[in-house]
């Protein structure tokens, strides 16, 4: 995000650019429900309806958001985890106005089953249904990340950008929680929850969804992956 990024913002142009290109393989699906998955701290899940807001306050930056249109009755919402705050930002980034939007928040440390179920739950819902899946790879891929060098991390990241690229839903599965939790890579759980979404897309054979890798790098030490399935 350039308002947080500040003098650095110029950096990942090209992951902001990548993420507008994902969005814009979601809005070609023509979706009737758009659902942003994304991580938090908190135990279990949680969901968001459209008009939750979010802000970047703690980060030092006067900016709000909020999640898709605003309540008209304007409820009290709840407000939504830095990983769906940044979804709202980038929504709004792209003028976002394809589908209606609502969000879930799941528990890093969830178990991998229970995001395979909360995942299929999810794809099975009445209408077409695009998801946004918000999480970062590994942050220890050099010795000024946010969790130091590991040498696991790399391989970690790679197996996740690879499964990403194929859309191979037995790798997402396969990716070891505990493993994930000690590299800080905080897009395990959202990912196995998209791999539960997506199994009803597969089809005979498997070969019901085709994947692309858009962006894959580690500024600042942590894995950034984009990419897009149809």
């Amino acid at each position: 995000m350039p308002e947080v990024a500040a003098g650095a913002a110029p950096e990942l142009d090209g992951a902001r650019d990548a993420c507008v290109d994902a969005l814009g393989v979601l809005a070609a699906a023509r979706p009737d429900r758009l659902v942003v998955v994304g991580p938090a701290d908190e135990p279990g899940h949680a969901l968001f309806p459209a008009g939750s807001p979010g802000t970047f306050r703690g980060f030092g930056v006067d900016l709000d958001v909020r999640l898709g249109r605003p309540d008209p009755a304007g409820a009290d919402l709840p407000t939504l985890p830095p990983s769906l705050a940044v979804a709202a930002w980038l929504l709004q980034h792209v003028n976002w106005a394809d589908a209606p939007v609502e969000a879930l928040a799941v528990d890093q440390r969830l178990a991998p089953e229970r995001c395979l179920g909360i995942g299929r739950e999810t794809g099975t819902r009445e209408g077409r249904v695009a998801l946004l899946v918000m999480g970062d790879g590994s942050a220890c891929r050099t010795l000024k990340a946010p969790g130091y060098l590991d040498e696991r991390a790399a391989p970690f990241d790679a197996e996740a950008a690879r499964a990403l690229r194929e859309a191979d839903l037995a790798a997402l599965n396969a990716l070891d929680a505990d493993l994930a939790h000690e590299l800080m890579a905080s897009g395990r759980a959202p990912w196995q929850v998209l791999a539960g979404a997506a199994e009803g897309a597969q089809g005979a054979g498997g070969s019901g969804l085709g994947g692309a890798l858009l962006y894959d790098d580690a500024p600042y030490g942590v894995g950034y992956l984009v990419a897009a399935w149809s």
